[in-house]
């Protein structure tokens, strides 16, 4: 299991910005507020390359309902009962 950099929200009611400027030192913070994680807090400089590495990234492929919605209908639409037909034909097989 990976070991955490973690400050509670108590701990850091009790000791404010210091506890998270020490704790930073040791790479990004989990808060935890009421034994769960509520949020992290990252140096600047981890920040900016993030960032940077996600600014460089590939865009993802789309899926397959983005792909749909950008293929342009065809030039001769088929009608319902065209389509009908053709289903009914194949089923008779």
């Amino acid at each position: 299991m990976e070991e955490r950099n973690v400050l509670t929200s108590a701990e850091l009611k009790r000791r404010g910005i210091v506890a998270i400027e020490q704790a930073l030192q040791h790479g990004p913070v989990h808060l935890i507020k009421r034994n769960q994680a509520a949020a992290v807090v990252l140096s600047e400089q981890h920040y900016r390359q993030l960032q940077l590495r996600a600014s460089r990234a590939p865009a993802p492929d789309p899926s397959a309902l983005q792909w749909l919605l950008s293929v342009p209908p065809s030039e001769s639409p088929r009608g319902k009962a065209a389509i009908d037909a053709e289903l009914a034909a194949e089923r008779d097989w």
